[in-house]
């Protein structure tokens, strides 16, 4: 049995499946790619029984094969090559795999397809289409959110509410939160689930940043985003997820106005003088001047600075990690953000001046307690 594909394409959607791939599996054939031909198509599987991806590609073939495929071997073999078209003959009795191109033969040992873990069945119990830029942009802008302690395992996933007229992403560690919010996705129905963060960072390279349809499907145990000629299913997390809406304080009459861009440069330089334990920087706010501020009593290290910024409240000193408010600053889009708090020892939230059109973002950060320097 043979096929002949190019291979160069073959190479970019053995990479687009490969991050599922574990390095040293407790079943060894899950090393593999999962070949199936059927027809003139190639559909490539791969798995680690908690995620898994499938993509397509024409190939010419006469005969349907399915053999499982060193993942490492075969895509070293690919890189190396120039783009020309490859013949993969696949020996019936021992699954042997020969590759042929026009300079030479390479042979390594495949495996019976039939061995391959079957993938989870697309039965849905429910269904919503999302632009691949909009979901690309959601797991974007609250994946860094997402907590890493095995502990608290509801917390290490990204959450997606659905309500009847929006989509909710919501991501937290416990100590900062972000909500990022698409009002143009009407699924019709409320649902939600805890998606975990390895098919997220899977799904992130893969996504086209245009506005394919991505079908998402979802049932108690699984969630299937389709694409183009590529599937990604995960196993959700069986978890309750907290209610995040009740640590979002609704009152803020302290509002703060500045650059989002001279903010996170400022944060960025006094934060290389800050304790390398906490990480603490302190916010003085006074009338519309920003100082920032940290030191490191053990190494005798301070540094401090002074912004302009627009402000409407009370005179307030506040301490953060250094840390979150750089990735969310970061992260923010716009030139202007503005932090909204209430008490010293209150949650301080951080959003755009201008969200962009459908949607809208709250990042919530927790304080630090301060001692007086």
């Amino acid at each position: 049995m043979k096929f002949i594909a190019p291979s160069n394409e073959l190479l970019q959607h053995l990479l687009t499946v490969n991050g599922a791939i574990m390095s040293k599996p407790l079943i060894p054939i899950l090393e593999n790619f999962l070949f199936d031909i059927k027809g003139n198509k190639l559909t490539i599987f791969s798995t680690d029984l908690e995620t898994s991806m499938t993509t397509e590609m024409p190939v010419e073939a006469k005969d349907d094969v399915k053999v499982a495929v060193p993942s490492k071997m075969v895509i070293d073999i690919l890189r190396s090559l120039p783009d020309q078209p490859v013949t993969f003959n696949v020996d019936e009795n021992n699954y042997g795999i020969e590759v042929i191109n026009n300079n030479g033969r390479y042979k390594m040992a495949g495996q019976d397809g039939v061995d391959f873990p079957n993938l989870p069945e697309k039965s849905g119990d429910g269904s919503f289409v999302v632009p691949s830029n909009v979901l690309l942009r959601a797991i974007s802008k609250t994946l860094f959110a997402t907590g890493n302690d095995e502990l608290r395992m509801n917390l290490t996933g990204l959450y997606l509410e659905m309500k009847n007229d929006q989509v909710n992403f919501v991501a937290t560690d416990a100590n900062k939160l972000v909500r990022f919010t698409r009002k143009d996705l009407k699924p019709g129905v409320e649902d939600s689930f805890i998606i975990p963060k390895k098919p997220l960072n899977l799904l992130k390279t893969a996504l086209p940043n245009d506005d394919t349809p991505v079908t998402v499907d979802y049932n108690k145990t699984n969630v299937f985003f389709s694409f183009g000629g590529t599937q990604l299913i995960c196993r959700l997390l069986d978890e309750k997820y907290p209610d995040y809406n009740a640590v979002i304080p609704s009152e803020n009459p302290n509002t703060l106005n500045i650059s989002r861009g001279d903010f996170l440069s400022s944060i960025n330089r006094i934060s290389i003088f800050a304790s390398r334990t906490t990480h603490q920087i302190r916010l003085k706010i006074t009338g519309n001047e920003l100082q920032i501020s940290a030191e490191d009593i053990e190494m005798a290290n301070e540094a401090q600075e002074k912004l302009a910024c627009e402000y409407e409240g009370e005179d307030m000193e506040i301490g953060f990690n250094a840390r979150f408010l750089k990735d969310m600053l970061a992260t923010l889009d716009g030139d202007q953000v503005q932090m909204r708090l209430s008490q010293p020892n209150r949650a301080g939230l951080l959003v755009p001046v201008e969200n962009e059109k459908d949607e809208d973002v709250t990042m919530l950060i927790m304080p630090m307690m301060l001692n007086n320097y």
